[in-house]
């Protein structure tokens, strides 16, 4: 029976396959970064000790001198192990070489003495870290197998890390991974090794003790290490302590990604609704003209239940090809996913995660999801099929169960096929608006910037000879073809980074508990023009200004906060700790640099060559693609400063597109499903009315016989499409607007109000109902009157 109707068959199983394929894709992610255990030794035992600020996100990063309070002090924890340092959430990167091999940067950590041992981690090769290892390193099964050429000789051979000689001991198995979800590690280190750095800390609960005695203990533990002044501020006083489940590894992919994904599910899930209600419209459809053959069945000895059987088999074989053909979907769905995911973030690398596929709990999913949809679009016709009346249905067969209750329950489907396109249009509106909004706002151009940065502690380079090499590199930058200008600074916007410094403002009197701290950044010449942030007043640095007074360039949220409506340039600021003053000689735009979300702080510019210390990152405005520049200026670093490395070659819209994935991730899949569920409404609208004027060809025949004109029979059909696309819009708009307050309370700078993404994906789907109606109206206006009062 499918392969006598082609045509049904491939739009149901095509229908379902987008359906189910996007909901696997989406929960295969889920799965990997929230659901999916470590694989470490009772991995369910494993918590996280987590610092919150009021208003800011999660961390897990505390001082070696805490990690020792709350190891030697607890009650509830059997071992508690430290990891670290992490950048933006991942692995920090070091600078490796190999034996006979060039230096390369490579995702690595130190780790505590008993990591390994009590997370139950047994080694591939050799022995991993134990508590009294000084400068030894374990690497990874992947970092070994390809980087080292799974070379089992490597152990007892040295790798020299950022400057320090290490002897390699051992492997880390195949499936080991690091803490981190999704985070590609290449190397471990023991935390000895360079002193008592920073940890993220995760401890073993104890058997018997609950996740609420671990966080009461904790938070009084954490309060008394305060008082203990183990390096504690105003900042770290004002944080809570939080204990968290572990097992699936730490956090900070679920806080940046869970509720994006969630958010996602739930669109995918309408996805999947529309496809269950098309499939459903046409297996009605298509029981109405079977009616006779289920007729024909009864009349020779059928039962109920086996016509009941046979419909629920055929929508169940339809689900199951769609289940198959979305496993496929999937699995290009799921690596487009993970590729906006890693964008920009070199030290992720979610494809170790999900390179396997999806596992079992991913296929149990896809085959619920495959039988559910197969049960829900066929028992509409399972139960019609079973209220056959043989007499009735062989008498008047093209007549046969044409009731105004399928009439209705068609046109329903279709309704709310409508309804639920209408809420993915107004949700990708939403977004892809929102999305708009942060890349505008940012207070520079983000396009045609290259961002060059050095280590020149490895080459021999500082204080003076550092600053004079700089200036004579800047000038080179400069001379490439293709480059527009040139600068450095300390940090770049929208990177992460940001310093904070306490200040006296002259003629600012501070209100009682004001906290007067502004954001600072080091920088050189041609800064804002070559970021694209205006200038609004007085000047900028010149190189002219080494050895002259010292120099500052505040932002507008600075002047406007210390000044008010008057002009900051000629005052003076002083930082605490420092007594001699900057004169204000400028006042530029405001930008973000910690993140697109932020209000812009208020922020100072330091002229970087009036210091000792130059900063290294360099960013270069292009007339060309950036990518054309970059190998030049490679060259030019090379011949200039030979020893030193440039350690990251990026780009300005790289940086921004890494700051805002999760935001990038839900404006283009919110807007593929949005088009894939208005393509859906309009196949389901196009065949019912298909069904429709196949059902009604006597009728067009008799109205046109009696006088009706082509234009009134075009009108009649693209009515019936109307109404049935207004009742879904009606339908829709409660469900979109409950959807956007949803939205907005899971993404806190997301607008609640405005009804423009609701009203454009209402006009979009009466531009998608009038082109489904066009051309089986243009059918029914066609009709010849005597073939049609002939065609029974």
């Amino acid at each position: 029976m499918m392969r006598r109707a082609p045509a049904f068959t491939a739009v149901a199983v095509l229908s379902l396959a987008l359906g189910i394929g996007a909901n696997t894709a989406i929960f295969s992610l889920i799965d990997a970064l929230m659901l999916r255990l470590l694989p470490v030794r009772a991995p369910q035992q494993l918590v996280e000790l987590l610092r919150i600020y009021p208003g800011e996100p999660r961390l897990n990063a505390f001082p070696w001198a805490t990690y020792e309070y709350f190891r030697d002090h607890n009650h509830v924890f059997s071992a508690l192990i430290g990891s670290g340092p992490y950048a933006r959430g991942g692995p920090a990167s070091f600078n490796v070489r190999a034996p006979g091999q060039e230096p390369e940067r490579v995702q690595g950590q130190y780790v505590t003495g008993n990591f390994f041992g009590v997370l139950g981690v047994e080694p591939a090769l050799g022995r991993l870290i134990g508590p009294h290892d000084g400068n030894v390193a374990v690497v990874s099964w992947a970092y070994w197998n390809g980087r080292l050429h799974g070379d089992r000789a490597i152990l007892g051979k040295q790798l020299i890390v950022e400057n320090l000689p290490v002897t390699v001991v051992g492997v880390a198995p195949r499936a080991f991974f690091g803490l981190q979800t999704g985070a590609r590690q290449d190397i471990w280190l023991p935390a000895s090794a360079i002193g008592k750095p920073g940890l993220q800390l995760v401890g073993r609960l104890k058997p018997g003790v609950s996740l609420a005695q671990a966080r009461a203990e904790m938070a009084v533990l954490y309060r008394q290490s305060l008082d203990a002044n183990i390096q504690s501020n105003q900042f770290t006083r004002a944080m809570k302590m939080d204990v968290a489940p572990a097992g699936a590894g730490l956090s900070h992919l679920r806080d940046l990604f869970g509720e994006p994904l969630l958010l996602l599910m739930a669109v995918v899930g309408l996805l999947l609704l529309i496809a269950c209600s098309n499939v459903a419209s046409m297996l009605l459809a298509r029981g109405a003209a079977r009616e006779r053959e289920m007729a024909v069945r009864v009349a020779l000895g059928a039962g109920r239940l086996r016509l009941l059987r046979q419909t629920l088999t055929e929508s169940v074989l339809l689900s199951a090809a769609g289940s198959l053909l979305g496993i496929a979907v999937a699995y290009i769905g799921t690596g487009a996913l993970i590729r906006i995911m890693e964008s920009g973030w070199e030290h992720f690398d979610l494809q170790v995660w999900s390179s396997t596929g999806p596992d079992a709990a991913v296929l149990l999913f896809t085959a619920g999801a495959g039988l559910l949809t197969g049960l829900l679009f066929g028992l509409a016709p399972a139960f019609r099929a079973m209220s056959i009346v043989p007499a009735a249905s062989m008498r008047e067969a093209s007549r046969a169960g044409d009731t105004r209750f399928r009439r209705l329950l068609l046109k329903g489907l279709v309704a709310a096929q409508v309804a639920f396109s209408l809420v993915l249009l107004s949700a990708a509106g939403l977004f892809i608006a929102y999305l708009s909004h942060l890349y505008a706002g940012l207070g520079f151009e983000r396009e045609h910037v290259l961002l060059v940065t050095l280590d020149p502690a490895r080459g021999g380079y500082q204080g003076q000879r550092l600053s004079l090499a700089y200036r004579e590199l800047l000038a080179r930058l400069e001379a490439i073809p293709g480059v527009h200008s040139a600068t450095l600074s300390a940090m770049t916007p929208v990177s992460g980074a940001g310093g904070n410094r306490n200040v006296h403002v002259e003629g600012y009197q501070p209100k009682p508990g004001e906290r007067r701290y502004l954001m600072e950044n080091w920088i050189a010449p041609r800064y804002f023009e070559t970021l694209g942030t205006p200038l609004l007043a007085g000047r900028d640095f010149a190189f002219e200004d080494q050895g002259r007074p010292r120099a500052a360039i505040v932002n507008r949220a600075m002047a406007a906060h210390y000044f008010g409506d008057a002009s900051p340039i000629g005052k003076h600021v002083t930082f605490e700790d420092d007594d001699r003053p900057y004169e204000i000689v400028g006042m530029a735009g405001d930008a973000k640099y910690a993140e697109t979300h932020e209000t812009p702080a208020p922020t100072i510019y330091l002229d970087a060559f009036q210091e000792a210390g130059v900063p290294s990152h360099f960013s270069l405005r292009t007339t060309r693609p950036p990518a054309a520049v970059a190998p030049e200026v490679r060259r030019v670093v090379r011949d200039l400063l030979k020893t030193v490395p440039v350690t990251q070659l990026t780009t300005m819209a790289q940086q921004v597109d890494a700051s805002i994935v999760p935001e990038r991730l839900i404006a283009a899949l919110s807007a593929m499903f949005g088009v894939l569920g208005a393509l859906l409404a309009a196949i389901g609208l196009y065949g019912l009315l298909a069904y429709t004027v196949a059902r009604r060809i006597s009728e067009i025949g008799i109205r046109m016989a009696l006088g009706a004109t082509e234009g009134r029979m075009l009108r009649m059909i693209i009515a019936d499409a109307l109404a049935m696309v207004c009742a879904g819009i009606v339908a829709g708009i409660p469900l979109a607007l409950w959807g956007k307050r949803i939205a907005a309370s899971l993404i806190p700078d997301l607008p609640a109000s405005g009804a423009i993404p609701i009203a454009a994906g209402a006009l979009a789907m009466i531009a998608v109902a009038l082109l489904a109606a066009y051309v089986p109206a243009r059918r029914a206006a066609r009709v010849d009157p005597m073939e049609a009062l002939h065609y029974e």
